[in-house]
């Protein structure tokens, strides 16, 4: 088995047609003055006309509470009325940019010049071939290339950029067999989750018959042999409804090679709950199928395997109590060792015998530790232990039976990712990064424990310019909130220095120092960047992450709140010069920012937002965010806490809101656009003051994964331009 990432995969990720009815024009406009932020910089920004889309009396009651939603028609996001209010807002936001277009041009082709170097991911042992990524620089998708030894002649084994004439074929997934003979690819398509699973020999580049279609989160798992592979599959939704329909009851089925999908047969259901996501892979011996599964979003996990060598076996159910995390890190026969945050918050590594599988048999092998076990990998019969210290990466390596051998040094304060590969593996290799240096991947020696540079990216501009310090802010109850600030050396502390604050607040999702060379635009134009790990994120572990969930979600906010003030009392900026930014749950952050303490920013981006939590759940994969968030139709007290800060039910009449631009896209089936649809109507509509409200919606483009490279420039560039404008910035 690949060692196992305990790291859980983002359910929502950051950044980043005209119609008439019945021969009337259904957007009229609605004209407001020129826009002029609240704080007292002039702008010179054009007279915008707003769409002014019609209001319904749609009403619900929830727990004996009327709750409007006057806009709940935008739900219907291919009507020729909803298609007719996204072009009207779109040409809004056409003309507050057109003026900025000699900046907004300069961002992007600067942009593009800190974009243009090679870009290799960490190569990954299979058989004797190892496979990786390489992006020469400026292509919109990243081709995977194959070598016979490591140092062996690259081969081209798939390029995503030919799959579509625009770059918006992705590959979100390769599984390889474990000899390096064949490739299962993963493909979506225009930013959706929905991927087709194609097989290719990897020698010759032949491509099989075979195609999964209606796959969602997750790759194929192929079987030791390499005869076929077990993956995720649900219902197709009726209709052309797609992009919009709940995604629920996942399915396991076996794929044998040479058949059709119709023949694949079902493994493994959770009829009892829809709501329960699975996961599959097989250990290294190819004995046991390890099938995980998830109530929604939520780390807790149930664990059953299959033994695979044994004709008619049944499946065990080897975790059945979902009260913490449990994740397989590798075995040896009958003998498992496991991640798990049972009465361990941060993490621990535990071995238990499959045999003897009661809890009070459980031996420990690696205790709890003070920082978060964020990554944990059993690689040359070593255990190799990635923490998180403080929102950064702190590796240690032990025995099997838990016996301290050594700490990796690593080049400085960052993220380490990789540490892949298998239990008698002599190498492994993993990719250094923070918010200065673009990844740079180390081979790792782990007999001799010796790491060395493999391949470093030549950069175009000088890192040494510029620092990053870590700060820890007190929120509104006393907790200390880590953030960090990049900005240029010899930065001065004079209240006027644009300053964009990020966070994401959610899930389990740590945010730790990551390279962008959209950060580094914003730091040469005299920016500073301060990324903060807010609680309901994992950069603490367990503890951390339950205390921003479901009723303690304010609990986010006032951490967010207590950073931006206390950017402002240490006069790194002022109100006048601080922008906020946020993707996804990071989205929904933002949103009640603008509700909560309009006064304190004069910029913001909300990407891909959860606006309406009253709705979220109603769409697609919505159904389980409920982890985290709560249910606003099931629970009273979760209901009163998420209408409390609903960012699109907390919007009011006559309220003065910063700059605000809000950006989504009309494939994102993670998010579903509504959310920002709506929110965009009611902000405009209630706005009081003279700032403009601006809508973005990309085409053929959904919750940011596998947007092209020429797509996500576009975003990022009018981002840049939107933020330098508003806060006066040269």
């Amino acid at each position: 088995m690949r060692a196992h990432s305990v790291r859980l995969t983002r359910f929502l990720i950051p950044i980043l047609s005209p119609a008439l009815l019945a021969g009337t024009v259904i957007c009229a406009a609605q004209t407001l003055p020129a826009a002029n932020p609240t704080n007292s910089l002039q702008r010179n920004n054009p007279v915008l006309s707003y769409p002014k889309p019609h209001i319904s009396n749609q009403t619900d009651t929830y727990f004996g509470t009327a709750v409007a939603d006057p806009y709940r028609w935008m739900e219907d996001v291919d009507a020729p009325e909803t298609r007719a209010w996204i072009d009207a807002e779109n040409k809004v936001t056409a003309q507050y940019f057109a003026p900025l277009a000699p900046m907004r041009n300069a961002l992007r082709s600067r942009m593009e010049a800190l974009f243009n170097f090679e870009r290799f991911s960490a190569p990954v042992r299979y058989g004797s071939r190892y496979v990786y990524s390489h992006n020469t620089g400026l292509q919109n998708q990243s081709p995977i290339y194959w070598t016979e030894g490591l140092n062996g002649e690259p081969h081209l084994l798939l390029d995503p950029n030919t799959l579509s004439a625009d770059g918006t074929v992705a590959l979100n997934g390769a599984s390889i067999t474990d000899d390096g003979r064949l490739a299962a690819f993963s493909l979506a398509e225009a930013g959706s989750d929905w991927m087709k699973i194609t097989v290719r020999e990897i020698a010759t580049g032949k491509d099989l018959p075979d195609v999964i279609h209606w796959t969602k989160f997750g790759s194929a798992t192929w079987r030791k042999d390499g005869s076929g592979f077990y993956y995720t599959h649900f219902d197709p939704p009726t209709g052309n409804t797609e992009l919009k329909a709940v995604t629920n009851a996942p399915k396991i089925y076996y794929h044998q090679l040479g058949t059709g999908q119709s023949a694949d047969r079902l493994v493994f259901e959770r009829p009892d709950d829809r709501e329960i996501f699975l996961g599959t892979h097989i250990t290294d011996d190819g004995r046991y199928l390890v099938l995980s599964q998830n109530k929604g979003t939520s780390p807790n996990n149930e664990l059953a395997v299959l033994d695979l060598t044994t004709p008619g076996a049944k499946i065990v159910r080897l975790i059945d109590t979902p009260d913490a995390a449990f994740h397989v890190i590798g075995n040896d026969g009958t003998k498992f060792w496991l991640y798990t945050t049972l009465n361990a918050p941060n993490g621990k590594v535990v071995q238990i015998d499959l045999d003897h599988s009661d809890r009070k048999q459980w031996k420990t092998v690696l205790p709890e530790s003070k920082s978060k076990l964020d990554d944990v990998s059993l690689v040359n019969r070593k255990l190799v232990a990635n923490y998180l210290t403080d929102a950064h990466s702190t590796i240690e390596v032990f025995q099997e039976d838990g016996q301290h051998l050594q700490a990796l040094k690593l080049p400085g304060i960052g993220s380490v990712s990789g540490l892949r590969g298998k239990r008698d593996d002599s190498e492994t290799f993993y990719t250094f990064t923070n918010f200065t240096a673009p990844g740079t991947i180390y081979r790792l020696d782990l007999k001799t424990m010796q790491s060395t540079v493999y391949r470093q990216p030549k950069l175009n501009f000088d890192p040494l310019q510029y620092v990053t310090t870590e700060v820890f802010v007190s929120s509104k109850d006393g907790t200390k909130v880590p953030v960090f600030l990049t900005a240029k050396k010899g930065m001065e502390r004079n209240g006027q220095n644009p300053t964009l604050l990020y966070a994401y607040g959610g899930f389990n999702i740590s945010l730790t120092p990551a390279f962008s060379p959209t950060l580094i635009t914003w730091l040469e134009h005299g920016g500073i960047y301060a990324q903060a790990s807010l609680r309901g994120g994992g950069e603490y572990g367990e503890a951390w992450h339950q205390a921003g969930m479901k009723l303690k979600k304010q609990n986010v906010f006032d951490d967010f709140i207590a950073c931006a003030e206390y950017l402002v009392r240490e006069k790194y900026t002022s109100t006048p010069k601080l922008a906020i930014q946020g993707g996804s749950n990071g989205g929904l952050l933002v949103g009640a920012m603008l509700t909560q303490r309009p006064e304190l920013f004069a910029a913001a981006n909300a990407q891909v937002g959860v606006m309406d939590m009253l709705r979220f759940d109603k769409f697609t994969v919505g159904f389980g965010w409920k982890q985290d968030y709560g249910s606003p139709s099931e629970n009273e007290a979760e209901f009163h806490a998420i209408y409390k800060y609903s960012p699109l039910h907390n919007l009011k009449p006559g309220s003065r809101y910063p700059a605000t631009l809000i950006t989504t896209a009309d494939h994102d089936d993670r998010v579903f656009p509504a959310h920002s649809f709506k929110f965009a109507a009611q902000m405009q509509a209630d706005q009081a003051g003279p700032a403009p409200v601006l809508i973005r919606v990309e085409t053929r483009a959904g919750h940011g994964a596998g947007m092209p490279l020429s797509k996500r420039l576009d975003v990022a560039a009018d981002t840049l331009a939107f933020f330098l404008h508003e806060l006066g910035a040269k």
